[in-house]
């Protein structure tokens, strides 16, 4: 079962966040480096005006998933364009650097850039993580 895809934004004064909550891996390094922007169990959960500008762009590019993103941030790429970089993560997903096209069973297609691959099989948006093997207490 696949999640639907959504997008929703957060302007700011300096800095509108990206916020793809299909895309999340739920690695709490959002909230736990940056708790008055990224706000852990409050409505709205992101404050876009909690910090400058460019501490909000710096801890969005830690983000191993692409979940956040922010307006103008520029993918960085080391590989060449159709090289693919798999990482695993200890005790969860595998991360991927790069773009791959995905056929679905029912038919349909989707590009994805650097998408996040479970590994745990519990996730509830297979073949993408959404940090369920926390949950399980995947071990790898």
């Amino acid at each position: 079962m696949r999640i639907k895809p959504s997008k929703k934004e957060y302007q700011g004064e300096e800095v509108t966040i990206v916020w793809q909550a299909h895309k999340c891996i739920h690695s709490e390094k959002c909230w736990r480096n940056l708790e008055d922007v990224f706000r852990y169990g409050k409505k709205p959960w992101v404050d876009p005006n909690g910090a400058s500008g460019e501490k909000i762009r710096q801890q969005i590019e830690q983000c191993p998933s692409g979940a956040l993103s922010y307006i103008g941030q520029e993918l960085k790429s080391e590989e060449e364009e159709g090289d693919l970089k798999a990482t695993l993560v200890a005790n969860g997903p595998i991360l991927i650097k790069g773009s791959i096209n995905f056929m679905h069973p029912d038919g349909s297609t989707s590009l994805e850039k650097n998408p996040v691959i479970c590994r745990c099989g519990a996730s509830a948006n297979k073949p993408f993580c959404d940090g369920s093997h926390k949950k399980v207490g995947f071990q790898s």
